[in-house]
């Protein structure tokens, strides 16, 4: 499996995500074909406590069914074929939950556009992939949002994949990327979500719990590992998620950075906990953070192909 770990990250370094015909589209209308039939609350506009339960389990079935039927499938598949074909599938699973070089490609093109005084086409790149208001955004905003982003998303494009491709193979990266999906779909405190997404983020959320503190240790290691360390232990219980604190917390204290504050969402500014430790960041500061998230991946393959030879010895 470590071999396949790293073929699977070299397969994402070159191809990419796929652009044409990619599996999550279809995945995702099977997800919103299933939420259509199943949620009862799908057209509330309020929270109503009466069928709490009954919507809950609906969304919990719905899950079941979203991730249990590809993942059964996968195993299926690997079980049928021979050897090399069923590492093929493997390494192409893995491959299918990285997102390494889909991370760099969205994150690193707002560094250039604030290198070259293009505000507005920054505000617009980082506008993709955030949910905060970036219309008005200064340099140091759309910096924190860019960094923010790459250090929460090397956990779920990155890390979390190849630890569960490490325990399970390729259905376990599989799972991994389709859990991390639904929550994304349905893990929602709105109306329409507050119970039947319950589930979905719940799963995500325990799904993450180990991955995104390794994570966070891995970006102590490849950073400066005391202010990491520090930040995480003392900052991470504030933020509001419990596996995106330790991770932001870790790396922005690492980087050497202050994150987390005052953020804008659909008009209204909201006040979020301070992460790191340091200064504000600033344009050049986005390549640092892809660079710890580079270094920290490349730290997981070492320990995996350790590991694994450490195995093969012992066996």
């Amino acid at each position: 499996m470590p071999l396949l770990a790293v073929a699977g990250v070299a397969l994402d370094q070159w191809l990419g995500e796929p652009r044409r015909a990619h599996p999550l589209v279809g995945f995702g209308r099977v997800a919103q074909w299933l939420e259509h039939r199943a949620n009862r609350d799908r057209d509330a506009t309020q929270l109503r406590r009466g069928p709490a339960l009954a919507v809950r389990v609906a969304g919990a079935l719905a899950w079941a069914i979203a991730v249990g039927l590809p993942v059964a499938l996968s195993v299926f598949v690997i079980g049928l074929l021979p050897w090399p074909l069923n590492w093929l599938v493997h390494a192409l699973l893995l491959w299918f939950a990285l997102g390494a070089r889909s991370l760099s490609d969205h994150i690193a093109p707002i560094a250039r556009a604030l290198a070259a005084g293009e505000l507005d086409r920054a505000r617009t790149l980082t506008s993709r992939i955030v949910t905060r208001d970036t219309s008005q955004a200064d340099e140091t905003s759309l910096s924190r949002a860019a960094i923010e982003s790459a250090l929460e998303n090397g956990n779920d494009a990155i890390f979390g994949a190849l630890f569960w491709f490490a325990l399970a193979g390729g259905p376990g990266a599989l799972a991994f990327r389709l859990i991390n999906t639904l929550d994304a779909m349905w893990g929602y405190r709105t109306p329409r979500f507050f119970y039947f997404g319950w589930a979905a983020a719940r799963l995500d959320d325990l799904a993450n719990y180990l991955p995104a503190r390794l994570t966070a240790l891995s970006y102590a290691i490849c950073s400066h590992t005391r202010s990491a360390l520090h930040c995480w232990f003392t900052q991470a219980a504030a933020w509001d998620s419990p596996n995106a604190g330790p991770v932001m917390a870790s790396g922005a204290g690492g980087l050497q950075l202050v994150c987390g504050g005052t953020a804008r969402y659909h008009g209204v500014d909201e006040i979020r906990p301070l992460l790191g430790a340091g200064r504000p960041p600033r344009a050049d500061d986005i390549d640092r953070a892809l660079g710890l998230v580079r270094h920290a991946t490349w730290l997981w393959l070492t320990v995996l192909l350790l590991v694994g030879a450490l195995a093969h010895l012992i066996a």
